[in-house]
């Protein structure tokens, strides 16, 4: 048994995937697929920032006060197109500068259909295997979020910039979608002071997830309803679990609740 409080699944790009669950050890998420496991909320939320006891988790792990005040809970973070880090501004100057006063990446990601996304550039592997993306490519390389943002803004009429998680789950690929193609055509819907942010890397990245078994109907589960989540682990994607019964978790989503990990005997 290891126990620790809940934070976003490392992943490393291979084929598959591989997920790590970090608690007070390191627990291998793939090693488990096929075997049953064992998820025990102690009843206990600690801010991700301050370390203070919350009754309720906020955002990415904060207790209110830090969800109303830190800067990775900030608008921008949602609405790219809202951050000021460009213009030495934002809740904590010096993090806006060095998070997002960076380079970043627009970038289209397939699914079920074509998705817009914006991320930095040097985790854009990472955000797109958390969204559980099939295919990606990058579509334009922009000097920090800001300019990123208002890309994103200008195509948001003609795709969607969510993720519909309960296909995602499902696996309903559209194996048509041809990205570099669809590159192509949404080059020539930005307006032109925007095309010159247009990236010349074709490359499309795919990614093989570690399932056994998706589910035909999802159905989420969440330890504040159900403080044990247990069963037969079938497969990860995104960073939701998904058990033989058909059952998913969010991992992510509860960051900051302290849980057991345990294998049934």
């Amino acid at each position: 048994m290891t126990s620790g409080f809940i934070q976003k699944m490392r992943v490393e790009h291979g084929s598959p995937i591989r997920y790590t669950l970090q608690l007070s050890d390191e627990v291998v998420m793939n090693d488990f697929i096929g075997r049953a496991i064992h998820m025990e909320w102690t009843g206990r939320i600690v801010c991700s920032n301050c370390g203070k006891t919350t009754k309720n988790s906020f955002g990415q792990g904060f207790c209110y006060p830090c969800f109303t005040s830190v800067p990775q809970a900030s608008a921008c973070i949602i609405s790219p197109e809202l951050c000021k880090a460009h213009l030495g501004e934002g809740r904590d100057v010096e993090w806006e500068h060095k998070h997002h006063n960076q380079p970043h990446i627009v970038y289209l990601a397939a699914s079920d259909c074509v998705k817009v996304g914006v991320t930095r550039a040097d985790q854009q592997l990472t955000r797109w295997m958390d969204q559980g993306a099939f295919a990606s490519i990058i579509l334009a390389e922009t000097p920090n979020r800001y300019v990123a943002g208002t890309i994103e803004v200008a195509l948001k009429s003609y795709m969607t910039d969510k993720t519909n998680w309960q296909r995602m789950l499902r696996n309903e690929i559209n194996h048509e979608i041809d990205l570099v193609e669809e590159k192509g055509r949404v080059e020539d819907i930005l307006p032109f002071d925007m095309r010159d942010y247009i990236s010349n890397d074709d490359t499309v990245y795919s990614f093989d997830y570690p399932v056994m078994q998706f589910p035909l109907k999802v159905k989420s589960v969440s330890f504040d309803k159900s403080p044990v989540v247990s069963g037969k682990l079938v497969g990860i994607k995104g960073q939701y679990l998904i058990f033989e019964d058909q059952t998913v978790i969010n991992m992510r989503k509860h960051t900051s609740y302290e849980i057991r990990f345990s294998i049934p005997d």
